[in-house]
């Protein structure tokens, strides 16, 4: 079986497929990749399956051998990649020929890059998926980041060929974003009018303490109006942005948790979550309220995209 040595993890990298969705009544967030689109792009260009388990690099990239060789695809952010001493461009199939390392630096551009290589990263699953589950420590390379030393295998190709690169023009169009569109959320009638408007025109800075959790974000604070009271902790869906007292906002993200009692002024739209995952501390962002119609056709714009 072919494998791969981890020289250097980087700063916190981890094995990600598409999560494990319908396990939110049990407590249990779907995880899975922080841009599905990247890691469905990487797979399909080295003849995977969309879904398969890859690495997800965030923020500073790490140093892998393959002792076997291996066919790769790196998608997402640039962090600068080198094999061998020659530069390696980012959503393109590569023959990495035996023995030979590939590294990564920090990131150029957005918080995560994705390896995804022919076959796929092969784990024992957890609730059907290979996604690591940092909070409750499971799924992945034992339910961890990656440490150096460590030894990952790779699994059986299931295809003969790898998938044609997306255009560059499809490229353009997928590119994360800045401003993100956003639904309204299930407590939008709990701010008033004041409070949407300064929602909607404010500019906010991704905090520090962003995570595969959530993200903080600092702006002026949004006030509920007033006598809105408590409300009870009901379920969250992902992307969900809370604004808790004092109000400033948190935007759920992969492994939140799966119910909260903060009020929820806006939703972010599927089509934009893989922006989300492509924040990085002291981004600057701003939303955009569409249409659920608009927020359909968007997301069938992506997936045609995707499909190319």
């Amino acid at each position: 079986m072919s494998v791969i040595h981890v020289q250097a993890p980087g700063l916190f990298t981890t094995v990600q497929d598409l999560g494990r969705g319908g396990y939110g009544p049990m407590g249990v967030s779907a995880s899975g990749a922080a841009d599905p689109v990247s890691l469905r792009i990487g797979n399909r260009l080295v003849g995977n399956d969309e879904g398969a388990a890859a690495l997800e690099m965030t923020l500073l990239g790490g140093s892998f051998l393959f002792p076997q060789g291996a066919v790769v695809a790196l998608t997402g952010s640039d962090f600068g990649a080198i094999l061998d001493g020659s530069i390696i461009e980012c959503w393109k199939s590569l023959e990495i020929r035996p023995g030979q390392t590939l590294s990564l630096g920090p990131t150029r551009s957005g918080a995560r890059c994705y390896l995804c290589v022919r076959g796929g990263i092969e784990v024992r699953l957890f609730l059907g998926s290979a996604s690591t589950h940092i909070l409750s420590g499971l799924g992945g390379l034992d339910g961890r980041s990656l440490r150096k030393g460590d030894v990952l295998n790779i699994g059986q190709a299931e295809t003969s060929l790898p998938n044609a690169a997306l255009s560059a023009q499809a490229l353009w169009r997928l590119a994360p974003r800045k401003i993100l569109r956003v639904t309204p959320g299930p407590q939008c009638d709990w701010f008033p009018e004041s409070s949407q408007h300064l929602f909607y025109s404010g500019t906010y800075h991704v905090t520090e303490e962003a995570n595969r959790m959530g993200l903080r974000l600092e702006g002026d604070p949004i006030p509920t109006r007033s006598g809105a009271g408590e409300m009870t902790t009901e379920g969250v869906s992902l992307g969900a942005i809370q604004i808790p007292e004092g109000g400033q906002l948190i935007v759920l993200f992969v492994e939140q948790q799966t119910t909260g009692g903060y009020p929820k002024i806006a939703n972010v739209i599927s089509a934009d979550m893989a922006s989300v995952g492509q924040l990085r501390p002291r981004d600057e962002i701003r939303f955009e309220k569409v249409s659920w119609e608009m927020a359909r056709s968007l997301l069938r714009e992506m997936e045609d995209l995707i499909s190319g």
